[in-house]
């Protein structure tokens, strides 16, 4: 018996050839659904074959992913706290049953997998974010990706690796645990420290590693997540040139390595803290730093933060004899102005000065172009990063339209343009929503699926503007809420995202109705217009809003370009 598997076309085709008697000879083929995996499935793909997710021998089935919720553990005991799920399209998932395989698949549609089905289910995400996150707020971003990006069946069963995913990026500094164990054996490591981070390093976490490897008389392995974390953080070609700077500088020779975790972070706090404990622990390390408010989110709607500064500590310290990985445990590092050093927050005497610069204030002195202390950070860490993050007046932006039809949208974006390009400087491109259905989206209908479709479109040609150092004016109605805030995601990072809601009431639009669309939406005609018989979710919190009941577009476009000059992304008096 031969067996062959081969990529063909979007199925997976598995030939069995019985070759024992020529005469005889008969070919079976059988055929297999494939999945295209998204960027998250992907990375978690990766772990799970090559062993950064042992015990898991694939995606959790659903007494697994039960237990995982409530318990943190496996539906054998296993200490576990992170659902690894591979979720699809109810479409999808309509023709599996257990012991059906489906082929996994790359976006280039590399075969990187087989999945051996066992349970398909939908998952009561409302319970799982509370449970995983401690809340369902979307602000948190791990929740919001579960409750608006996520397919609502979830797949589970065992994996068949066929390719690992292919990296073309600092290919000398990707390791897989094996490999790592490997490295540390052939070294002499016996004492590993590990340190997760998914930021730029600076003095202060230079000054942690040190203390922790000192604390443990071990060495240290900088291990940064570069899959996905959290959306807007610096990407990981500019962090990855960091880290290599710091350790040309600041660390001794022999003692410190780098290898880069194809990790896609969930940004789970507590939780978070001992999943990443135990994918260092598969990795070969011997110890693992928890710092404060680790893989904390951020603050949520209220401006609070979403765990306390010292949750994850306490949680992994409760799990400590069950793990194979001591935890350091640290406060947070302060820089004593007196002493000039730094040390940590309880080592501070009353009366010293401390400094401390938070990272909300370094990314403004990075846009505005201002002085960063050299107490702070290293001078070739800080010149990596104002090459990735020049000032705003330097970078792209775009301004993103949103609003009912016949609210003034076109006609303000218009009158932006042509003032921004007396300004010069910049590319500037207008994407009105009426001008891309004729070019970029003339195949799409109105539905709900089509209109986001449609958005994300306009995102991402505005995005490769942005990126660009262009200026991107976009003036869609793009009604729904979740959808700009991907788009906002999408550009975000690249350089200048400024929403401007145009915020004229419905009645005031109908009465406009150039072109007849709100009478043919009364009458029925037109299903799904927003407004009438489908919804428009106006933004919580615009740079800018515009009522052009009271506001002439000239007037309007005015006020966008002194926002623009207070936000930094112009420069001068208009």
């Amino acid at each position: 018996m031969i067996h062959l598997i081969e990529p063909h076309g979007g199925v997976l085709k598995e030939l069995y050839v019985n070759d024992a008697d020529a005469a005889q000879c008969k070919v079976q083929v059988r055929e297999y659904p494939s999945w295209d995996l998204t960027p998250r499935q992907l990375c978690d793909l990766e772990l799970l074959l090559n062993g950064g997710f042992s015990p898991l021998e694939g995606f959790l089935n659903q007494a697994d992913y039960r237990r995982v919720v409530e318990e943190m553990r496996l539906s054998d005991g296993a200490l576990w706290p992170i659902p690894i799920t591979l979720d699809v399209s109810e479409a999808f998932a309509s023709d599996l049953s257990r012991g059906h395989e489906v082929a996994l698949r790359d976006a280039e549609g590399v075969l990187i997998a087989v999945l051996e089905v066992g349970d398909v289910w939908c998952p009561d995400k409302l319970q799982e974010a509370q449970q995983v996150f401690g809340t369902t707020d979307n602000q948190h971003p791990g929740v919001f990706h579960l409750l608006h990006r996520t397919g609502p069946v979830y797949v589970g069963g065992r994996l068949r690796g066929i390719e690992p995913p292919t990296h073309y990026d600092f290919p000398h500094l990707r390791d897989a645990p094996r490999e790592l164990r490997e490295r540390f054996a052939k070294l002499g490591w016996r004492r590993v420290v590990a340190f997760q981070t998914r930021n730029p390093m600076h003095r202060a976490h230079q000054e942690l590693t040190v203390r922790a490897v000192q604390q443990a008389e071990a060495n240290l392995l900088i291990h940064p997540a570069v899959g996905l974390t959290k959306p807007g953080d610096t990407d990981h070609y500019s962090r990855v040139r960091c880290y290599e700077h710091l350790l040309k500088k600041a660390y001794p020779e022999q003692t410190t390595t780098l290898s880069l975790l194809n990790l896609a972070m969930r940004m789970a706090g507590p939780r978070e803290a001992l999943w990443h404990a135990l994918i260092r622990q598969n990795h070969g390390c011997s110890h693992f730093i928890v710092g404060r408010d680790h893989a904390g989110p951020g603050q949520d709607q209220f401006g609070r933060t979403f765990y306390e500064p010292y949750a994850a500590q306490e949680l992994v310290a409760r799990y400590q004899n069950e793990l194979g990985i001591q935890i350091l445990a640290f406060p947070e590092m302060v820089y004593v102005g007196g002493r000039a050093q730094y040390l940590l927050a309880n080592e501070a005497q009353p009366g010293e000065t401390v400094l401390n610069l938070s990272g909300t204030e370094f990314r403004r002195r990075l846009q505005e172009g201002l002085e960063i202390p050299d107490w702070f950070s290293y001078l070739d860490v800080v010149e990596e990063l104002r090459r990735t993050h020049p000032p705003r007046h330097r970078q792209g932006f775009t301004v993103f339209f949103t609003g009912l039809s016949g609210s003034g949208k076109s006609t303000i974006a218009n009158a932006l343009m042509v003032k921004l390009l007396e300004l010069g400087g910049r590319a500037v491109t207008l994407l009105d929503g009426d001008i891309v259905r004729k070019h970029l989206s003339s195949e799409l209908g109105f539905s709900r699926e089509h209109r986001n479709i449609n958005i994300l479109r306009i995102g991402f040609v505005a995005s490769e503007i942005t990126k660009n150092g262009g200026i991107a004016i976009c003036a869609p109605i793009a009604p729904y809420t979740v959808t700009r805030r991907e788009v906002r995601e999408m550009i975000a990072p690249l350089g200048g995202f400024i929403e401007v809601h145009v915020a004229t009431p419905l009645e005031v639009c109908e009465a406009r109705d150039r072109k007849g669309l709100y009478a043919k939406a009364r009458a029925g005609i037109l299903k799904e217009f927003t407004g009438i018989s489908d919804p428009y979710e106006a933004p919580e919190h615009p740079e800018v809003v515009i009522d052009t009941d009271d506001c002439a577009p000239g007037e309007a476009a005015q006020r966008i370009l002194l926002k623009l000059e207070s936000l930094g992304y112009i420069r001068g008096r208009i």
